[in-house]
């Protein structure tokens, strides 16, 4: 995550993804994985906002705090989210992460610390999980989370909530193996993947909190549709015996 992307029409779907998945009973923890912002044009879709009529009744509050932020108040910035209430009881790991491995080691033990109590877990990384060319600790390995530190947080008895930015390739048959590779990583039996053109964000649900997931499932469904598919993947011993994905 930068503070440059604040408020764009990704953040928008990621903050509604986040208030159905989330109420009052079942609190979050927010890892930012903040980058310093880079100058590029990321982070400039903000079109949605001048168009109320589509976008504000998918989420009326938190449309209009957005709007309010980005362009009444020029701020870009997720501490404004942080202050807000919008995503309830939850806790914000806001420390800015660099390439350093040391310093990234005593980050995600940070935040696991800051986890504690809390049933899902959400990493939001520029760029989503781990690929084989950027070794943890190498230059722009910043931009993403590996599976090393998921299954981390899994084992601690989290459920996970990642963000993934889509590469120039088939959507679902990336997102097949993105779930098959997790899966096997973390040993998490069933991972939702609810995603748009350009994004994804690969839910890990723990058997403990799969009800109230499930519930924030359905609000998704209900109250996003139009912005949002969802893909189930279950592990292929369970598929056999009669768990098999839908969606």
């Amino acid at each position: 995550m930068k503070n440059q992307y604040f408020g764009d029409i990704n953040d928008y779907r990621k903050y509604g993804l986040l208030r159905a998945l989330c109420r009052d009973e079942f609190s979050l923890a927010v890892c930012w994985m903040l980058t310093a912002d880079d100058g590029s044009a990321d982070g400039r879709r903000l079109e949605y906002l001048d168009r109320p009529l589509l976008y504000r009744p998918l989420d009326p509050p938190l449309f209009d705090f957005l709007g309010e932020s980005v362009l009444r108040d020029r701020v870009r910035d997720v501490a404004r989210l942080e202050t807000a209430g919008l995503l309830g009881k939850a806790v914000f790991h806001r420390a800015l992460l660099t390439d350093d491995a040391d310093r990234r080691r005593a980050y995600f033990a940070d935040a696991l610390r800051l986890s504690r109590g809390r049933p899902l877990v959400f990493f939001d990384p520029d760029n989503g999980l781990e690929v084989k060319s950027v070794p943890r600790g190498g230059s722009g390995s910043c931009k993403y989370v590996y599976r090393s530190e998921l299954a981390a947080a899994w084992r601690a008895g989290h459920s996970l909530l990642v963000y993934q930015h889509f590469p120039r390739v088939d959507r679902r048959r990336y997102l097949r193996s993105l779930a098959a590779e997790t899966m096997e990583s973390t040993g998490a039996r069933r991972l939702v993947a609810a995603w748009t053109s350009h994004v994804a964000f690969l839910l890990l649900p723990q058997t403990a909190h799969e009800r109230p997931l499930q519930r924030g499932l359905d609000r998704l469904r209900s109250g996003w549709s139009a912005e949002f598919r969802i893909d189930d993947h279950v592990a292929p011993m369970l598929t056999s015996a009669g768990c098999g994905a839908g969606s």
